[in-house]
């Protein structure tokens, strides 16, 4: 019996190695929902409550495990629906292929139902390569390319199947001119600067008195050879946010997240270093970084397109991270003052005793900083968080302390709403046997985390280990956004676009067959959290708390003050909580005012 296109395509991508797909069904991808569920023993795939979850749980794939992520969608509205999170992907330089359905070959054309221009569509999200099947011996050449130049280059690409072409025999190609004869398999190269570049760059740090680093993702598998170069350098190390799981946070030279998210021993690190090593990272804002012409710069990128468009560097050397660093510790000279590192260290224990104090402050009813201080020393060991944007990942970025073994990330570059409880599902697909903990706000979670949590109860059997806990802080407000445009624009809480009704995320919890918590007491908070991670179950753990608790960057402008109190003095509706928080948070000593 023939082979069909459908078939074809599942066996081509089990040979490059695709395990596990997300997705959600429609008549645009019959047959390739067909040919997969006949090969049910061949892979797993996870029905999602929308298409745009299935695009983020791929790019978490894609970010926890290193490998292709993929997912499929049906033509017209599920193969949009994917975009937003493909975008995550594509701005994470993740590799995900986006699998969707067309029209039927004869219709395409003539305005027909749910025919879209999908190669127009995926153009700027997958213009790595977006492949469209017409022929079915064309179908084996799409298939490779789009899966090697997805994984070499860590893109996004796509691949579209008409749905009467899906059900055709498939074909090889003709042995004659025009066809082409594509194979399967990609090696990860081993990329390496040049030996000259190498020693510029080696000059560049042994010349550095008070050397600071920052890594990304880029570093991620590499964190004992970023210790060991820190120690050579005798360097202070910031993270990135997609980096955070790099370096344990107990090492006193570590100095936590940068930026928006960030600490004041990471803005103290970059303010005061004379020499400037970046690493595996494409962290965004240059304002948190060493001034131009305040600090000699060395970076290290397998992607050269991310080289010195952030800070003015020195020496700019393409490479991979662990590779460069093996290569550059042989041309390094140990710093034996530990003058710099001891300053550092003092930064931070002062700053660890700041976030304490900032998390007990009284709040009404609960700090949501408390809910995140209360929870780092309970992490278990080898957990692996997630975070939804917001106000959620500026607690994450600062308060969360990471030990050796524990992973995290969220949506980085895109910052989406909506990514937390599918990342955290797909780290639960990748790793069963591993406790899994989102965290996540109250716009969020009703923005798709709650129907994401049906997706958890279909599934969650088949996960060894029961740990996975979402908590939803409740706040009823969309808290980033309010202090942004206080604290950015100087306007006052706009009532009607952020305000959000009160749900009990709890007992929805309850009703789908998962562990429901409400807390909102600050002193049962660290039972509550004990209880939740001691389920024999999935739990959700919602957490009643203060919206007007800032979470605003510990470095604080004279414009932002001013725009702050600018917003006060016109009339916001919560100004006296928001006076009360900020005089404790914002304008007291915990945060420097320039």
């Amino acid at each position: 019996m023939a082979q069909s296109v459908s078939e074809f395509v599942w066996d081509r991508l089990h040979e490059w190695g695709v395990r596990r797909i997300f997705g959600y069904p429609g008549d645009g991808i019959n047959g390739l929902v067909g040919a997969l569920d006949a090969k049910k023993e061949l892979f797993e795939f996870v029905q999602v409550r929308h298409e745009e979850m299935a695009a983020f749980m791929a790019s978490a794939h894609a970010k926890f495990t290193g490998e292709l992520g993929v997912c499929l969608a049906t033509s017209g509205p599920g193969a949009t629906h994917l975009l937003t999170g493909l975008y995550d992907a594509a701005l994470d330089h993740m590799p995900v292929l986006a699998i969707v359905g067309q029209q039927a070959r004869t219709a395409i054309g003539a305005h027909y139902q749910q025919e879209i221009d999908l190669n127009s569509a995926f153009k700027d999200v997958a213009g790595a390569f977006t492949g469209i099947a017409m022929v079915p011996a064309q179908v084996r050449h799409l298939i490779d390319r789009a899966v090697r130049i997805a994984k070499a280059e860590r893109r996004v690409t796509a691949l579209v199947f008409p749905n009467d072409l899906q059900e055709m025999d498939y074909a090889e190609p003709p042995r004659k001119h025009g066809a082409v004869f594509s194979g399967v398999g990609w090696s990860q190269p081993k990329v390496v600067p040049k030996d000259e570049d190498l020693k510029r760059a080696a000059e560049v740090l042994n010349s550095g008195k008070k050397v600071a680093m920052l890594v990304g993702a880029g570093c991620k598998g590499a964190s004992d050879k970023v210790i060991a170069i820190a120690d050579e350098l005798g360097a202070g190390c910031a993270k990135a946010l997609l980096g955070k799981d790099v370096l344990p946070d107990d090492l006193p030279w570590v100095t936590g997240s940068i930026g928006l998210l960030g600490t004041k021993p990471s803005y103290d690190l970059m303010m005061e270093c004379d020499t400037f090593l970046m690493l595996g990272s494409g962290f965004p804002y240059s304002e948190f970084l060493p001034k131009q012409g305040h600090a000699r710069g060395v970076q290290v990128d397998i992607d050269a397109g991310m080289l010195s468009i952030r800070f003015p560097h020195e020496v700019n050397l393409q490479g991979d991270a662990a590779l460069t660093i093996d290569a550059l510790l042989a041309l390094l000279e140990q710093k034996i003052d530990t003058t710099w590192r001891d300053t550092i260290a003092g930064w931070k224990k002062d700053w660890q005793q700041t976030l304490h104090d900032r998390a007990m402050v009284a709040a009404n009813p609960i700090n949501p900083q408390r809910v995140f201080t209360e929870l780092s020393p309970r992490l278990p060991d080898r957990v692996i968080v997630t975070s939804d944007s917001g106000s959620a990942a500026n607690w994450y970025a600062r308060d969360l302390q990471f030990r050796e073994g524990m992973t995290g990330s969220l949506s980085g570059g895109l910052a989406s709403m909506g990514a937390g409880v599918p990342y955290a599902i797909a780290a639960k697909f990748a790793f069963p046997d591993r406790p899994v903990i989102a965290l996540v706000g109250d716009g969020a979670m009703q923005m798709n985390g709650m129907a994401e949590l049906i997706t958890a109860a279909k599934y969650h059997r088949k996960w060894s280990n029961q740990t996975f806990v979402v908590c939803v802080l409740n706040n009823q407000d969309l808290n980033q956004v309010t202090w942004e445009q206080r604290v950015m624009e100087g306007n006052p809480k706009a009532e009607m676009t952020q305000n959000l009704p009160d749900v009990p995320y709890h007992k929805f919890a309850a009703m789908i067959g998962f562990e429901g918590i409400y807390v909102d007491d600050p002193e049962q908070l660290g039972a509550a959290w004990d209880r939740a991670l001691g389920s024999k179950g999935p739990c959700v753990l919602e957490v009643k708390t203060d919206p007007e608790v800032p979470p605003l960057p510990p470095h604080i402008t004279f414009k932002q003050a001013k725009s702050f109190m600018t917003a006060a003095v016109q009339g916001d509706p919560n100004e006296a909580g928001m006076i009360k928080g900020s005089i404790k948070q914002v304008l007291s000593s915990v945060f420097a005012v320039d």
